[in-house]
């Protein structure tokens, strides 16, 4: 089977495939109605989305044998029938997320037959843990908001802010475990599983789009001070970030020590990768990232607790950096191999996840130190403050990927253009293993 075909895999042509299929769906539809009578909103809501994205194809075809595995879809509707029939409730998060994660195969798949999209399994494996991390990190930032505005219980249900966010948290680390089990299992179906796929489910590899002529647009050219100036700032934070660092020691201070030193060696990031790895990094770009970390880093000697917006300003251009990080990757990969093709709008929504599933993972590790510093009645380097302080981290984290996904992805272009050289030079032009 070619490359271009094995997505197609996920879409089997076996009647006893189809008929089981369709007895599964008819369990979501069984769930749908039962929520409808009973009130239940997440059900409703939950089992709608599922039947939607699992007969889509069968519905633009016209065609009942156009399903998924019945044995993902068994997945889809494993909540439901444990619920019914289970004599104790789900103990973890990991089946909900799991769940999720299959929805989001699905989903990557359907998006790569009828749109301009297109993916290989491994790539559409990576965004599928990517987009169950992202997901989990939505869901429950839309609670919180909704609880917020509209007065909901939905994660402010009366607890501790301490106790909801360590209850997040955990269904965070779930949500990761449940992404790198789909991907793993994914994975392997396609590597090993994938047999008679619908016919009409394959697709050829399209012509790429011709990318707008971008050459000269340079984060240095635009920001109105000459790229001497530039990196005259950069060293100018560099030289404060080591008064940081000694004011730390002085004080002995493990948390203000531990985050300039960090920092600091983050500023050298860009001069590493333009010196050995022979990207295009122009001064602009060195400054944004040394202006993301040097922000933060000051922020911990004190204005985090001075002045409570700094936080979110230094999210918000933290989030810039991860997402210009993940945007160059994508379009690298995008450049480097034919058979993947990002639309603008996929280059966009990718972004934009990439950022929330870092979001995600951060948030993890910053409780991880924080709790296991408190085991250790130690003062933590990183350290979490409720509920509320998480979500607006990730609110900002958000408004930071946006923005960098919608202005400031044309001044990424070259930088993706050289990284996308050296896959070719390390692995051949479409080469990377699939």
């Amino acid at each position: 089977m070619s490359e271009r075909d094995q997505l197609a895999g996920l879409f089997l042509t076996s009647a006893k495939n189809t008929a089981v299929s369709w007895l599964l769906v008819g369990v979501l539809a069984v769930n749908l109605l039962g929520g409808v009578h009973f009130g239940r909103y997440e059900s409703i809501l939950f089992s709608a989305v599922a039947i939607v994205i699992i007969l889509a194809p069968a519905a633009v075809f016209r065609d009942p044998t156009i399903v998924p595995p019945w044995y993902f879809i068994g997945l889809i509707c494993l909540p439901v029938l444990w619920e019914t029939f289970a004599p104790q409730p789900l103990i973890t998060a990991i089946v909900p997320n799991l769940v999720l994660a299959t929805l989001g195969l699905l989903i990557a798949v359907e998006l790569h037959r009828f749109t301009s999209l297109r993916l290989i399994p491994w790539f559409a494996v990576l965004l599928t843990v990517l987009f169950t991390l992202a997901m989990a990190g939505l869901l429950n930032l839309l609670r919180w908001s909704a609880d917020i505005l509209f007065e909901t219980t939905f994660l402010l249900d009366g607890r501790s802010q301490d106790a909801i966010n360590g209850a997040v948290m955990i269904e965070f680390m779930y949500a990761t475990i449940a992404g790198l089990l789909g991907g793993t299992i994914f994975y392997g179906y396609f590597r090993y599983v994938t047999s008679n796929p619908h016919p009409r489910m394959s697709v050829p590899t399209i012509s790429p789009e011709n990318p707008p002529d971008v050459k000269g647009i340079l984060l240095s050219n635009r920001l109105g001070i000459s790229p001497v100036r530039q990196l005259q700032l950069v060293r100018l934070m560099q030289a404060f970030l080591v008064v940081v660092l000694g004011y730390g020691v002085w004080t002995l201070e493990l948390p203000i020590v531990t985050n300039a030193v960090i920092a600091l060696a983050i500023t050298f990031i860009p001069a590493a990768m333009k010196r050995d790895l022979k990207l295009a990094v122009d001064p602009g770009l060195a400054l944004w990232v040394t202006s993301a970390v040097f922000l933060h880093a000051i922020g911990t000697a004190g204005l985090y607790d001075a002045f409570g917006p700094w936080d979110h300003l230094t999210h918000t251009l933290s989030a810039t950096v991860v997402g210009a990080a993940g945007y160059a990757t994508l379009r690298a990969i995008h450049i480097h191999d034919p058979a993947i093709h990002l639309p603008r709008w996929a280059l966009f929504a990718f972004t934009v996840v990439f950022v929330l599933a870092m979001g995600v993972i951060w948030e993890i590790l910053e409780f991880m130190i924080d709790q296991g510093a408190l085991m250790l009645d130690m003062e933590p380097v990183l350290a979490q403050h409720g509920i509320d302080d998480t979500m607006l981290d990730m609110l900002f984290n958000t408004l930071g990927a946006i923005i960098v996904a919608t202005w400031g992805t044309v001044y990424l272009t070259t930088i993706a253009a050289s990284l996308a050289a050296q896959l070719e030079n390390r692995f051949g032009t479409g080469k990377m293993d699939q």
